[in-house]
Protein backbone atom coordinates (compact mmCIF):
# COMPACT_ATOMS: atom_id res chain seq x y z
CA UNK A 1 0.00 0.00 0.00
CA UNK A 2 1.23 3.67 -0.67
CA UNK A 3 2.11 5.85 1.98
CA UNK A 4 -0.60 8.90 2.27
CA UNK A 5 0.87 11.99 0.91
CA UNK A 6 -1.33 14.26 2.67
CA UNK A 7 -1.58 14.66 6.68
CA UNK A 8 -3.10 16.35 9.37
CA UNK A 9 -0.24 18.79 9.39
CA UNK A 10 -0.26 19.55 5.71
CA UNK A 11 -4.08 19.96 5.59
CA UNK A 12 -4.38 22.11 9.14
CA UNK A 13 -1.57 24.63 7.53
CA UNK A 14 -3.51 24.47 4.19
CA UNK A 15 -6.68 25.29 5.99
CA UNK A 16 -4.67 28.90 8.06
CA UNK A 17 -3.25 29.61 4.75
CA UNK A 18 -5.84 29.36 2.62
CA UNK A 19 -8.87 32.04 2.70
CA UNK A 20 -11.37 31.09 0.56
CA UNK A 21 -11.02 27.62 -1.57
CA UNK A 22 -10.53 24.66 0.63
CA UNK A 23 -10.66 21.82 -1.62
CA UNK A 24 -8.23 19.02 -2.46
CA UNK A 25 -8.32 20.12 -5.67
CA UNK A 26 -6.60 23.72 -4.40
CA UNK A 27 -4.45 21.84 -1.75
CA UNK A 28 -3.23 19.73 -5.04
CA UNK A 29 -2.31 23.49 -6.27
CA UNK A 30 0.07 24.34 -4.01
CA UNK A 31 1.36 21.77 -2.35
CA UNK A 32 5.29 21.38 -2.39
CA UNK A 33 4.42 17.48 -2.61
CA UNK A 34 5.23 15.98 -5.72
CA UNK A 35 2.55 14.43 -7.72
CA UNK A 36 -0.38 14.57 -5.10
CA UNK A 37 -3.66 14.42 -6.98
CA UNK A 38 -7.08 16.17 -5.46
CA UNK A 39 -7.35 12.43 -5.12
CA UNK A 40 -4.97 12.00 -2.41
CA UNK A 41 -6.72 14.78 -0.41
CA UNK A 42 -10.02 12.89 -0.71
CA UNK A 43 -8.59 9.85 0.05
CA UNK A 44 -6.56 10.71 3.18
CA UNK A 45 -9.90 12.87 4.43
CA UNK A 46 -12.16 10.18 3.96
CA UNK A 47 -9.77 7.03 5.67
CA UNK A 48 -8.61 8.98 8.75
CA UNK A 49 -10.56 7.48 11.26
CA UNK A 50 -10.10 10.80 14.34
CA UNK A 51 -12.55 11.12 17.30
CA UNK A 52 -13.50 14.36 18.88
CA UNK A 53 -11.67 13.74 22.36
CA UNK A 54 -8.50 13.14 20.74
CA UNK A 55 -8.21 16.89 20.56
CA UNK A 56 -6.96 16.46 23.74
CA UNK A 57 -3.69 15.39 22.91
CA UNK A 58 -2.90 18.38 21.05
CA UNK A 59 -4.08 21.02 24.36
CA UNK A 60 -3.14 19.00 27.27
CA UNK A 61 0.35 20.67 27.21
CA UNK A 62 -1.62 24.65 26.27
CA UNK A 63 -4.11 24.17 29.54
CA UNK A 64 -3.81 24.53 33.51
CA UNK A 65 -6.58 22.29 35.06
CA UNK A 66 -6.18 22.97 38.40
CA UNK A 67 -7.58 26.52 37.31
CA UNK A 68 -9.49 29.08 34.90
CA UNK A 69 -12.69 27.87 33.54
CA UNK A 70 -14.67 25.40 31.49
CA UNK A 71 -17.14 26.66 29.23
CA UNK A 72 -19.62 24.74 27.10
CA UNK A 73 -21.88 25.99 24.43
CA UNK A 74 -23.28 24.50 21.59
CA UNK A 75 -22.72 26.38 17.56
CA UNK A 76 -23.99 25.57 14.15
CA UNK A 77 -21.28 25.19 11.09
CA UNK A 78 -23.91 25.96 8.11
CA UNK A 79 -23.51 23.14 5.41
CA UNK A 80 -26.25 25.28 2.55
CA UNK A 81 -24.92 22.99 0.05
CA UNK A 82 -24.77 19.52 1.78
CA UNK A 83 -26.14 16.70 1.37
CA UNK A 84 -27.85 15.19 4.54
CA UNK A 85 -26.57 13.07 6.38
CA UNK A 86 -25.34 11.39 9.71
CA UNK A 87 -24.22 14.75 10.75
CA UNK A 88 -25.90 17.35 8.50
CA UNK A 89 -29.57 17.98 9.22
CA UNK A 90 -31.78 20.83 9.53
CA UNK A 91 -31.32 22.76 13.56
CA UNK A 92 -33.34 26.36 14.61
CA UNK A 93 -30.55 28.41 14.61
CA UNK A 94 -30.30 31.36 17.36
CA UNK A 95 -28.07 33.71 15.07
CA UNK A 96 -30.21 33.44 11.72
CA UNK A 97 -33.63 32.96 14.03
CA UNK A 98 -34.90 30.25 11.40
CA UNK A 99 -33.98 26.36 10.56
CA UNK A 100 -30.54 26.07 8.45
CA UNK A 101 -28.83 23.33 7.59
CA UNK A 102 -25.32 22.46 8.64
CA UNK A 103 -23.50 20.24 11.77
CA UNK A 104 -24.52 21.09 15.23
CA UNK A 105 -21.78 21.19 17.78
CA UNK A 106 -21.24 20.84 21.53
CA UNK A 107 -18.04 22.33 22.46
CA UNK A 108 -16.01 22.83 25.60
CA UNK A 109 -13.66 25.47 25.95
CA UNK A 110 -10.88 26.32 28.63
CA UNK A 111 -9.47 29.51 29.58
CA UNK A 112 -7.19 31.20 32.21
CA UNK A 113 -8.56 34.55 31.20
CA UNK A 114 -6.86 34.86 28.15
CA UNK A 115 -6.67 31.42 26.42
CA UNK A 116 -9.09 30.40 23.80
CA UNK A 117 -8.32 26.33 24.19
CA UNK A 118 -11.40 23.94 22.87
CA UNK A 119 -10.43 20.95 25.22
CA UNK A 120 -13.33 18.68 23.82
CA UNK A 121 -16.08 18.44 21.05
CA UNK A 122 -18.48 16.61 20.03
CA UNK A 123 -21.01 16.10 16.93
CA UNK A 124 -24.92 16.43 17.89
CA UNK A 125 -26.70 13.24 15.77
CA UNK A 126 -29.76 12.11 18.24
CA UNK A 127 -30.82 10.19 15.44
CA UNK A 128 -27.57 7.62 15.79
CA UNK A 129 -26.57 8.07 19.33
CA UNK A 130 -29.94 8.82 21.03
CA UNK A 131 -27.68 11.74 22.79
CA UNK A 132 -29.74 15.38 23.31
CA UNK A 133 -26.95 18.28 23.74
CA UNK A 134 -27.18 18.28 27.47
CA UNK A 135 -26.03 14.68 27.62
CA UNK A 136 -23.31 15.44 25.45
CA UNK A 137 -22.45 18.30 27.66
CA UNK A 138 -22.65 16.35 30.91
CA UNK A 139 -20.00 13.63 29.10
CA UNK A 140 -17.72 16.30 28.25
CA UNK A 141 -17.78 17.66 31.71
CA UNK A 142 -17.00 14.13 33.10
CA UNK A 143 -14.35 13.71 30.66
CA UNK A 144 -12.56 16.91 31.69
CA UNK A 145 -12.75 15.45 35.31
CA UNK A 146 -10.85 12.59 34.42
CA UNK A 147 -8.23 14.40 32.43
CA UNK A 148 -7.72 16.29 35.90
CA UNK A 149 -9.32 19.70 35.20
CA UNK A 150 -10.20 21.05 38.75
CA UNK A 151 -11.91 24.64 36.88
CA UNK A 152 -12.78 27.48 39.53
CA UNK A 153 -16.18 27.73 37.65
CA UNK A 154 -18.19 25.80 34.76
CA UNK A 155 -20.17 28.34 32.88
CA UNK A 156 -23.16 27.84 30.16
CA UNK A 157 -26.01 29.55 29.29
CA UNK A 158 -29.91 29.00 29.99
CA UNK A 159 -29.76 25.91 27.89
CA UNK A 160 -27.96 23.75 30.18
CA UNK A 161 -29.08 25.25 33.19
CA UNK A 162 -31.08 22.30 33.62
CA UNK A 163 -31.65 20.42 37.17
CA UNK A 164 -29.87 16.84 36.11
CA UNK A 165 -27.09 19.07 34.53
CA UNK A 166 -26.73 21.39 38.16
CA UNK A 167 -26.67 18.57 39.89
CA UNK A 168 -24.19 16.81 37.87
CA UNK A 169 -21.54 19.43 38.78
CA UNK A 170 -22.28 20.50 42.08
CA UNK A 171 -23.18 17.22 43.75
CA UNK A 172 -21.13 14.71 41.49
CA UNK A 173 -18.32 16.55 39.90
CA UNK A 174 -18.03 18.66 43.29
CA UNK A 175 -17.41 21.76 41.05
CA UNK A 176 -19.00 25.23 41.03
CA UNK A 177 -21.23 26.97 38.33
CA UNK A 178 -22.41 30.25 36.80
CA UNK A 179 -25.30 30.14 34.30
CA UNK A 180 -28.21 32.30 33.47
CA UNK A 181 -31.45 31.22 33.68
CA UNK A 182 -34.87 31.55 32.35
CA UNK A 183 -36.94 34.26 33.89
CA UNK A 184 -39.43 32.22 34.88
CA UNK A 185 -37.49 29.64 36.71
CA UNK A 186 -38.94 28.80 39.97
CA UNK A 187 -37.13 29.78 43.06
CA UNK A 188 -37.99 30.42 46.43
CA UNK A 189 -36.83 33.79 48.50
CA UNK A 190 -38.17 32.31 51.74
CA UNK A 191 -39.36 29.19 53.03
CA UNK A 192 -42.95 28.03 51.71
CA UNK A 193 -42.79 31.10 49.47
CA UNK A 194 -42.48 30.49 45.39
CA UNK A 195 -41.57 32.54 42.91
CA UNK A 196 -40.46 33.55 39.45
CA UNK A 197 -36.97 34.78 39.41
CA UNK A 198 -38.19 37.96 37.82
CA UNK A 199 -40.40 38.42 40.24
CA UNK A 200 -37.83 38.69 42.75
CA UNK A 201 -36.44 42.14 44.61
CA UNK A 202 -33.24 42.30 42.43
CA UNK A 203 -31.35 45.42 41.46
CA UNK A 204 -28.34 46.10 40.13
CA UNK A 205 -25.42 45.15 42.59
CA UNK A 206 -27.90 42.99 44.60
CA UNK A 207 -26.91 39.27 45.09
CA UNK A 208 -29.70 37.18 46.73
CA UNK A 209 -29.93 33.94 48.54
CA UNK A 210 -32.79 32.31 47.20
CA UNK A 211 -33.60 27.99 47.04
CA UNK A 212 -33.62 26.75 43.32
CA UNK A 213 -36.76 24.46 43.02
CA UNK A 214 -35.67 20.07 42.67
CA UNK A 215 -31.98 21.90 43.46
CA UNK A 216 -31.28 23.63 46.70
CA UNK A 217 -29.49 27.19 47.68
CA UNK A 218 -28.21 29.35 45.08
CA UNK A 219 -26.83 32.64 44.73
CA UNK A 220 -28.62 34.99 42.15
CA UNK A 221 -28.14 38.22 40.78
CA UNK A 222 -29.68 40.35 37.54
CA UNK A 223 -27.14 42.05 34.60
CA UNK A 224 -28.87 44.73 32.82
CA UNK A 225 -27.52 45.56 29.64
CA UNK A 226 -27.41 49.00 28.37
CA UNK A 227 -30.45 48.50 25.72
CA UNK A 228 -32.41 47.09 28.74
CA UNK A 229 -32.01 43.54 28.69
CA UNK A 230 -32.59 41.62 31.23
CA UNK A 231 -30.16 38.30 32.18
CA UNK A 232 -30.58 36.27 35.75
CA UNK A 233 -27.13 34.68 36.84
CA UNK A 234 -26.85 31.63 39.60
CA UNK A 235 -24.21 29.90 40.94
CA UNK A 236 -24.04 27.48 43.53
CA UNK A 237 -20.85 29.20 44.96
CA UNK A 238 -22.04 30.46 48.12
CA UNK A 239 -19.29 32.59 48.81
CA UNK A 240 -19.61 34.65 45.80
CA UNK A 241 -21.45 37.53 47.55
CA UNK A 242 -19.81 40.42 45.48
CA UNK A 243 -21.95 41.46 43.03
CA UNK A 244 -19.10 42.63 40.50
CA UNK A 245 -16.74 39.75 41.58
CA UNK A 246 -19.98 38.02 40.02
CA UNK A 247 -19.81 39.42 37.19
CA UNK A 248 -16.36 39.84 36.37
CA UNK A 249 -16.34 35.68 36.59
CA UNK A 250 -19.30 35.70 34.24
CA UNK A 251 -17.61 37.81 31.34
CA UNK A 252 -15.65 34.88 30.33
CA UNK A 253 -18.57 33.35 29.46
CA UNK A 254 -18.41 35.10 25.90
CA UNK A 255 -15.04 33.52 25.15
CA UNK A 256 -16.64 30.84 23.67
CA UNK A 257 -18.46 33.01 21.26
CA UNK A 258 -15.40 34.35 20.25
CA UNK A 259 -14.01 31.26 20.00
CA UNK A 260 -16.90 29.93 17.64
CA UNK A 261 -16.67 33.35 15.38
CA UNK A 262 -12.72 32.65 15.68
CA UNK A 263 -12.73 29.44 14.14
CA UNK A 264 -15.47 29.70 11.34
CA UNK A 265 -13.76 32.81 10.37
CA UNK A 266 -9.78 31.51 10.21
CA UNK A 267 -10.23 27.78 9.46
CA UNK A 268 -13.00 27.12 6.43
CA UNK A 269 -14.45 24.90 8.99
CA UNK A 270 -17.66 25.76 7.31
CA UNK A 271 -16.14 24.92 3.71
CA UNK A 272 -15.25 21.15 3.29
CA UNK A 273 -15.94 20.26 -0.08
CA UNK A 274 -17.31 16.80 0.29
CA UNK A 275 -19.94 15.32 1.14
CA UNK A 276 -18.80 12.28 2.84
CA UNK A 277 -19.84 12.08 6.45
CA UNK A 278 -16.38 10.74 7.63
CA UNK A 279 -14.71 13.26 4.89
CA UNK A 280 -16.34 16.31 7.07
CA UNK A 281 -15.58 14.78 10.33
CA UNK A 282 -11.76 14.80 9.26
CA UNK A 283 -12.11 18.47 8.18
CA UNK A 284 -13.89 19.38 11.52
CA UNK A 285 -10.94 17.84 13.22
CA UNK A 286 -8.50 19.30 10.94
CA UNK A 287 -9.80 22.73 12.14
CA UNK A 288 -9.61 22.51 15.20
CA UNK A 289 -5.78 22.10 14.92
CA UNK A 290 -5.17 24.47 12.61
CA UNK A 291 -7.36 26.92 15.36
CA UNK A 292 -5.09 25.53 18.18
CA UNK A 293 -1.81 26.44 15.57
CA UNK A 294 -3.05 30.06 15.63
CA UNK A 295 -3.78 30.31 19.42
CA UNK A 296 -0.57 28.66 20.33
CA UNK A 297 1.09 31.68 18.19
CA UNK A 298 -1.28 34.05 19.49
CA UNK A 299 -0.20 33.51 22.94
CA UNK A 300 3.11 33.67 21.82
CA UNK A 301 3.48 36.76 19.74
CA UNK A 302 -0.14 38.68 20.74
CA UNK A 303 -0.82 38.36 16.98
CA UNK A 304 -4.25 37.94 16.82
CA UNK A 305 -6.04 35.01 14.78
CA UNK A 306 -6.79 37.22 12.09
CA UNK A 307 -3.57 39.27 11.60
CA UNK A 308 -1.99 36.26 11.39
CA UNK A 309 -4.16 34.93 8.71
CA UNK A 310 -3.98 37.91 7.35
CA UNK A 311 -0.25 37.98 7.26
CA UNK A 312 -0.02 35.45 4.42
CA UNK A 313 -1.53 37.11 1.45
CA UNK A 314 -0.13 40.41 2.47
CA UNK A 315 3.60 38.83 1.75
CA UNK A 316 2.74 36.98 -1.44
CA UNK A 317 0.74 40.64 -2.16
CA UNK A 318 3.88 42.42 -1.46
CA UNK A 319 5.72 40.16 -3.29
CA UNK A 320 4.49 40.55 -6.45
CA UNK A 321 4.02 43.92 -6.80
CA UNK A 322 7.86 44.17 -5.92
CA UNK A 323 8.41 41.83 -8.99
CA UNK A 324 6.15 43.48 -11.18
Amino acid sequence: MSKQKCSLKLYSNFLISNHNRYSGAELARVTPIIDMAHDSVSRWLARVNVRPAEIWRYVKNLVRPEEGYLIGDDTMLEKQHSDKNEIVSWRYSGNKHCAVKGIPLVNLLWTGGEEFIPVDYCFYQKLKDNKTKNDHFQDMLKRAKKRGFKPRYIMMDSWYSGIENLKLISKDLKWSFICNIACNRVVSPSKGAYCAVSDLDLTKGKVKRVWLKQFGYVLVCIRVDKDGDRTYLITNDLDLTNYDQFLKHWKHRWQVEEFHRGIKQTTGIEKCYSTQTQSQKTHVFASFVAFLKLERQRLQSQISWYEQKALIPRLATASFLASA
